[in-house]
């Protein structure tokens, strides 16, 4: 999956695929997850964010079923 570098203490990368509704985030740490069955409304909020740390442990972090990649 393609991820988009962003600005963020926490995490470095995000990534997004539509079809699947899996929501892919490399943290600063080199750590991978992926977050299942993320409606587009949250990947396009948490893009949008100010701040993408906050927002992804505000709405999507404990909220959708995760997997470890790496």
């Amino acid at each position: 999956m393609k991820r988009k570098h962003v600005s963020s203490s926490n995490i470095c990368s995000i990534g997004y695929e539509s079809e699947s509704l899996t929501l892919e985030i490399e943290f600063n740490t080199g750590s991978i997850y992926q977050y299942y069955a993320v409606p587009a409304y949250e990947h396009d909020s948490l893009m949008a964010a100010s701040s993408h740390g906050s927002y992804f442990s505000q709405h999507i972090k404990d909220r959708y079923r995760w997997r470890k990649m790496k």
